[in-house]
């Protein structure tokens, strides 16, 4: 039997959208560019499996002036917990430095415990009578609305006030204050603000597109399920093509995996034929939840970090200037679809 050899690169795919910033997402960031005064600190979470490509340039370019702390939450998904994977978070918290860096798994109070000892001693240090007002920002389904929750759940022990959601635009409106530390004799403790998660006015990389649609931060209608199966597929086989060895033999062939699976789990269709959308959102979801596999979708080394950081530094587009993009983009796709009907 021949030696199965994987994809080295995944097929640009240029007509995919470039965009999912939505009204809310707007309103959302113009309200907290208007509590900036009143905020101590600015936590900003990002997705750990995707750590270049949840970074939303809009927080630094809105939320300036404010002491920021940056979460890479849903480690679980991401991290085997071996040395590389400690050795890749020492790069990154070296690359955000002043901002100080931490990893989570709303799961795990251990993780959860750092982030409140990082809080409590923030607002120690401010020594306000009134107790210290933070804000939690990310890009859509990036865990905010979790971790608000576990840092509740440990830090005041009472149970989830803000409602979570496997698919993005649960939270569309900034809540209410939520107690996450006791106060002490001199202080009213600690207040946590939730608030909608905002996405890039405009993405120029398709490829980014692709992560953030797979890792759930655009809803999976936007981009097709098929699609986004291969793209996962391309990472699965990089990553131990045998993570679904329980369906089918290594293979590049995404429509010969959703078949097999499909016809494995039952998801057919009158006729016995295989659901092939209902395979490929079942395997998407299943890459989701931690069970094929837990891998990164970007690659961190120190490359890759001084080329984010180049393509960071030029990468400050407006939400004006994104909004042109899509259009020249939505142009250009119009032009191309005329003349392939000449």
């Amino acid at each position: 039997m021949a030696t199965f050899v994987p994809r080295k690169i995944f097929p640009a795919l240029n007509s995919l959208p470039r965009s999912y910033f939505l009204g809310h997402h707007k309103a959302g960031l113009d309200k907290m560019k208007t509590m900036l005064s009143h905020i101590d600190l600015v936590i900003e979470c990002r997705d750990y499996r995707i750590p270049f490509t949840s970074c939303n340039p809009l927080f630094e370019e809105n939320l300036a002036g404010r002491e920021r702390l940056i979460v890479y939450t849903k480690k679980d998904l991401g991290s085997e917990g071996h040395e590389r994977d400690r050795t890749r978070e020492r790069l990154i918290q070296d690359s955000q430095r002043p901002s100080a860096v931490l990893f989570s798994d709303y799961k795990d109070k251990i993780s959860i415990r750092k982030i409140i000892d990082f809080a409590r001693a923030h607002a120690t240090a401010a020594d306000s009578l009134t107790g210290s007002r933070m804000i939690i920002v990310g890009m859509p389904n990036v865990g905010k609305s979790s971790l608000l929750n576990a840092l509740r759940g440990v830090g005041v022990h009472k149970g989830k006030v803000a409602h979570t959601g496997a698919q993005p635009g649960v939270t569309r409106k900034i809540g209410t204050t939520v107690k996450i530390i006791e106060g002490e004799e001199s202080g009213e403790g600690v207040y946590l603000m939730d608030t909608p998660g905002v996405f890039i006015p405009y993405v120029p990389n398709a490829e980014a597109m692709l992560k953030l649609a797979l890792c759930g931060s655009v809803k999976d209608t936007i981009i097709g399920p098929t699609t986004l199966a291969d793209y996962l597929l391309f990472h699965l086989n990089a990553d131990d093509p045998s993570s679904y060895s329980d369906y089918a033999s290594p293979t590049n062939d995404v429509m010969v995996l959703l078949d097999a699976m499909a016809r494995k789990t039952g998801r057919l269709q009158k006729g016995g034929e295989p659901d092939i959308e209902a395979s490929a959102l079942w395997l998407i979801q299943r890459w989701r939840n931690g069970h094929l596999g837990r891998f990164l979708l970007d690659e961190v080394t120190h490359e890759t970090l001084e080329s984010e950081r180049r393509a960071h530094e030029g990468a400050g587009l407006s939400l004006s200037q994104g909004r042109k993009m899509v259009k020249e983009l939505r142009k250009q796709k119009s032009r191309q679809k005329h003349l392939n009907t000449l």
